[in-house]
């Protein structure tokens, strides 16, 4: 039996050799654009809340602009000491977290070569990101009760961004070569099972809501 060929999003650049443990390497053909695009999304999403966020501190009476309903209400969200767990709103890590997201992105579409560090730099940050992010889901789920749909993008493009990066962190390290290899050939299963149970457990959460605008 041969070995299976690699999927074409995993496809590498023609003529650019494998890499080694230690050795940066080419990534993912669709990596730049998830880390662009991705990143940009973040970034934007963490701005607006914090201009959201400053708006209210101005005035008390501000309806942020994603404050739609009971549910989705993001004012419910930003007044919350979740909201700033480390002592600053949330949203200004974001800023920071996405802008390198977003410059990392858009040096790989520019075929800058990144070494092994950054990768795991990378992936470690975003490892974080999406611990914290896990944790302000089942605040706003199960404490808070409310949505923040800004929020919600955020954590929308953050399981995407630490899957791929971590794929490609064990690519260029050469650790784990063999679960790299079976979890490359799936490699869309756990985000879609990620998102089919965010959305399930928001479904469930606020049930008695949604079945009444139906």
């Amino acid at each position: 039996m041969t070995a299976a060929a690699p999927t074409e999003e995993f496809a590498r650049v023609p003529d650019e050799p494998a890499p080694t443990a230690g050795v940066p390497g080419p990534v993912p053909r669709f990596l730049p654009w998830l880390l662009t695009l991705g990143g940009a999304l973040g970034l934007l999403a963490a701005f607006t809340l914090t201009v959201e966020r400053i708006e209210l501190l101005l005035d008390p009476n501000y309806t942020p602009s994603c404050s739609l309903n009971p549910v989705l209400s993001c004012g419910s969200v930003m007044t919350t000491e979740q909201a700033a767990f480390f002592g600053f709103p949330n949203p200004l890590l974001g800023i920071g977290a996405y802008a390198v997201v977003v410059t990392t992105g858009a040096a790989l579409l520019a075929r800058v070569r990144f070494p092994a560090w950054w990768w795991t730099g990378l992936t470690i940050g975003s490892a974080a990101g999406i611990v914290f992010v896990h944790y302000l889901i089942f605040q706003s789920l199960y404490r808070i009760g409310a949505l923040c749909p800004y929020c919600m993008v955020v954590w929308a493009v953050t399981m995407p961004i630490f899957w791929y990066t971590a794929l490609a962190t064990l690519d260029r390290t050469g650790v784990a070569r063999g679960m790299y290899n079976a979890l490359r050939q799936y490699h869309a299963v756990p985000v879609v099972l990620w998102y089919v149970v965010i959305i399930g457990l928001s479904l469930q959460r606020f049930w008695s809501y949604w079945s009444s605008l139906i």
